[in-house]
């Protein structure tokens, strides 16, 4: 009975419990969406503009904010509208993991399962012995092994997929492992991706949307009310006006630490309020979390020119934004997009000085973003790289001498030195 106790705590801490001022918004399209007025938050105007005009800077299509599942923000840009159809890129990767949840839940697979008894033997250029050592929990987790350095790591050719190193003992952020999970749930289900999504999705929650492919991926895409729907959804524990519609512990387990190698990383989703945070084409582990400005248990599904669905549980909060790439952020996962939007979405309040950051920006480099000149607190030799791990540039600094930066593009930088790796940005 004890035991019983403390797990149901686990999930309460985690997924508070629904209240009855959670709002779902009608399952139809054309349905009305309850809003609340920015002022009974307390929000200013002009600051609300002022994220309005960021987030138009960075070539956004949409952005939504949910407070309770009720719409406070809605914001369109150029000729995108409410009806405009936008893919998700990587974002639509939560979705797969839930499907693959979905799919354990029903008897369909297991996450220990190996991946070849879906795809067949052969699947890769690995060795038979290699090959089978691979499981669907290492495709949701991103521990393949499988090499993500390869020309292009969205390739899902056997040629394209080669042995980096052994299962559970590397994290890296590669798309094709990914990718094969479609194929992985088709073989299980008996059904197609679009159809599974369908039954077990959207005729429960409205989140209607589309898988296409695109070159070697499946993408999902949707309208902008869809994708804040699946933020909804995830935000209530996968729980949709009393009715669960994933297995409680898998749902749990999705948004919490899924290997001790990235520790912001869960099935799929990317996790706040971790130690520590690696990120895409990189094996750097950087201390502290992934999003400063956002609150400790926010968690998000984020994709490939800033794709992302935030979720904030202990504020019952969710805020999307669809769009082109943001100015100097290229990569997979946009962090610093979703760091400045967070930034800003904490100093709506009108005459207001109050942070809900709830950890300082990195204190081992200043100023960040940097145009000049970048200062280190420890003394001795750096390296900066790019986000891909190509190094620029060699340099030895102390207090006194920082590290001129004014030749580099703008963009995200990675500096490793003797305090430490840390991300800084190069602003023009």
């Amino acid at each position: 009975m004890h035991k019983i106790f403390i797990a149901i705590l686990i999930l309460a801490i985690h997924f508070p419990a629904k209240t009855q001022n959670t709002y779902y918004p009608p399952i139809s399209q054309t349905a009305f969406w309850d809003t609340l007025s920015p002022s009974t938050q307390g929000w200013c105007s002009d600051s609300i503009n002022s994220l309005y005009q960021y987030l138009a800077k960075e070539n956004s299509k949409a952005f939504i904010l949910l407070m309770d599942g009720k719409i406070v923000l809605e914001k369109y840009f150029g000729t995108f509208t409410k009806d405009s159809v936008w893919y998700w890129a990587s974002a639509g990767k939560t979705l797969t993991s839930f499907l693959i949840g979905k799919a354990r839940e029903e008897g369909k697979l297991a996450l220990t399962d190996k991946t070849s008894d879906y795809l067949g033997s052969g699947w890769s250029s690995l060795t038979q012995a290699q090959e089978d050592a691979i499981t669907i929990r290492n495709q949701i987790t991103m521990t393949s092994g499988l090499d993500d350095g390869v020309p292009d790591n969205h390739c899902t050719l056997k040629s394209c997929l080669l042995y980096k190193a052994a299962p559970d003992t590397r994290w890296a952020y590669h798309n094709a492992p990914y990718t094969l999970l479609d194929k992985v749930i088709e073989t299980a289900t008996g059904s197609t991706m679009n159809l599974y999504t369908q039954q077990k999705i959207s005729a429960k929650t409205g989140i209607n949307g589309l898988w296409f492919t695109s070159g070697y991926d499946n993408v999902f895409a949707s309208r902008a009310r869809n994708f804040a729907r699946w933020g909804l959804l995830a935000q209530n524990g996968f729980n949709w006006n009393g009715v669960q519609l994933l297995d409680t512990a898998y749902a749990r387990q999705s948004v919490n630490t899924s290997q001790n190698m990235n520790q912001s990383y869960g099935y799929l989703w990317w996790l706040n309020g971790k130690a520590s945070y690696m990120i895409p084409t990189s094996q750097f582990v950087f201390p502290g979390y992934f999003i400063p400005n956002a609150p400790k248990d926010m968690f998000a599904a984020i994709g490939k020119n800033g794709q992302i669905a935030s979720v904030s549980p202990s504020r019952k909060l969710v805020w999307i934004r669809m769009g082109d790439v943001p100015s100097g952020q290229l990569g997979e996962v946009p962090f610093l997009l979703a760091d400045k939007v967070w930034s800003r979405i904490n100093t709506l309040t009108c005459n207001s000085n109050a942070n809900h950051a709830v950890q300082p920006k990195q204190t081992g480099v200043y100023p960040n973003p940097a145009t000049n000149y970048l200062y280190v607190l420890t003394a001795g030799q750096y390296i900066v790289t790019e986000i891909t791990g190509k190094t620029v540039q060699t340099v030895r600094a102390d207090i006194n001498k920082g590290i001129d930066v004014s030749n580099l593009k703008p963009g995200v930088y990675l500096l490793n030195g003797p305090n430490g790796n840390f991300r800084f940005v190069k602003q023009p």
